[in-house]
């Protein structure tokens, strides 16, 4: 799985058909649709809980459980969607349909976009 590249100035970026205008996520080569350039743009960082479960198993000892992992449905394209985690929210507080929005989160060197209730 492929994590959305955030630019400097700590926006989302998903790739985008230079042709057709498509959003490709996971990245690749070519758009699907039209095998056109792809291209990194900017997206709102809005979007809805897709699905989602609860983990209470501790696979990484940085991350307290229990916490939620779910797939987010962007606001610019029907069938958009990447996986993420959901902070900022009681575990029994998140629901499919539940408005979120980008925030991101420093690891190491790296900084991660998960997602809060908007």
């Amino acid at each position: 799985m492929t994590t959305p590249a955030v630019n400097a100035g700590s926006q989302l970026l998903v790739h985008r058909c230079v042709d057709c205008r498509r959003w490709v996520y996971p990245e690749a080569e070519r758009c699907p649709v039209c095998a056109g350039p792809l291209a990194a743009e900017p997206v709102s960082g809005e979007g809805t809980v897709f699905t989602y479960t609860v983990n209470h198993h501790a696979f990484q000892p940085a991350i307290p459980v229990p916490y939620v992992i779910a797939i987010v449905e962007l606001a610019e394209q029907t069938d958009l969607r990447m996986a993420t985690n959901i902070v900022g929210c009681p575990p029994d507080e998140v629901a499919v349909g539940m408005p979120v929005r980008v925030a991101f989160e420093q690891r190491g060197d790296m900084l991660v976009p998960v997602f809060e209730r908007a």
